[in-house]
């Protein structure tokens, strides 16, 4: 049976009333795209039983950062930061289509990717990244679940701070809590047990801007404070997988005592990588061609959209 012309996209409660009044820009975009081909679109409020119930309507569907349930299913997410989106046929970045491909940077003008940057440098950054050192802190940039070690990590949160403040006990370690995150008190003490253990570790809040202005390297899971680092030219490393892994030190491949030693040496060319993973590689929602590049994406994905 041919797959209908139908369009439902799956939100919560905020981003569905943003839809529906025409202001969720990006997937106001798919539908406009979508719509000049005939198609007709819902709105509809994400659930663990609508989604499932989405595999027996005919029609796409779309879930944004979540898992696509079946072969009519892709996902949304931003980027990293507006207005630049992905739609992959997975909800884990690791296996979004960018952490696949390689990484040339011969392919970058380096002047364009540099004047692109710098653009961005200005505006995400509020004047950070202009006053930038290599003398402070190693930044260890915290998520959630500080006490599990998940099947795409090398280690736990709590194991990889150990780790670092254990590797480098003559350099001040910064591990920050993420600000939108609630943390068990379990997690706190195991923190807390790691700061009388390691007196060169400071645990806090935040202050993502000011810690990479002065850090010296970023060690993270796949905090996305890794990738914004790229824009002070502060090199990574990753103990567990992401899609922005391929300047940086990564545990996976390299092991923990070849990473450590790398993100120390390493000096990519982060202008050059910020441009191909965005420019080249994400969907830029506000772009005159935003429509055809949506259009490209869906039929990459395997969707009958003419």
């Amino acid at each position: 049976m041919p797959v209908a012309k139908i369009l439902r996209v799956y939100l919560d409660p905020e981003p569905l009333q943003r839809a529906r009044q025409g202001e969720f820009n990006f997937v106001n975009r798919i539908a406009s795209a979508l719509e000049k081909r005939g198609f007709r679109i819902e709105y509809r409020r994400n659930s663990d039983l609508e989604r499932l119930a989405s595999a027996a309507r005919n029609g796409y569907a779309l879930f944004l950062m979540e898992d696509p349930l079946h072969d009519r299913a892709l996902t949304i997410r931003r980027s990293y930061f507006y207005p630049f989106w992905r739609i992959e046929a997975s909800a884990k970045r690791w296996e979004f289509e960018v952490a696949r491909k390689d990484f040339d940077p011969s392919s970058i003008d380096p002047d364009v990717a540099r004047s692109w940057a710098d653009g961005w440098r200005k505006w995400l950054f509020k004047g950070a990244a202009s006053h930038v050192t290599r003398d402070g802190p190693i930044y260890v940039p915290l998520q959630g679940r500080l006490l599990q070690h998940r099947s795409f990590q090398a280690a736990s949160p709590v194991e990889m701070v150990d780790q670092v403040a254990t590797r480098f006990p003559d350099m001040p370690v910064l591990a920050t809590l993420h600000p939108s995150e609630t943390y068990m008190q379990g997690e706190r003490d195991a923190l807390d047990a790691l700061g009388a253990r390691h007196p060169n570790l400071t645990v806090t809040t935040g202050q993502m801007n000011e810690a990479l202005a002065s850090c010296r390297f970023v060690v993270t899971q796949n905090s996305s404070a890794a990738l914004f680092g790229y824009f002070f030219a502060k090199p990574a490393m990753l103990f567990g997988r992401v899609d922005f892994h391929h300047i940086a030190a990564n545990v996976h491949e390299l092991g923990v005592q070849d990473a450590f030693d790398a993100v120390q040496s390493i000096a990519p060319d982060f202008d050059r990588y910020l441009y191909w993973f965005t420019m080249r590689n994400a969907i830029q929602a506000d772009a005159d061609d935003c429509e055809d590049q949506i259009l490209r994406t869906l039929r990459k994905r395997g969707w009958q959209v003419d």
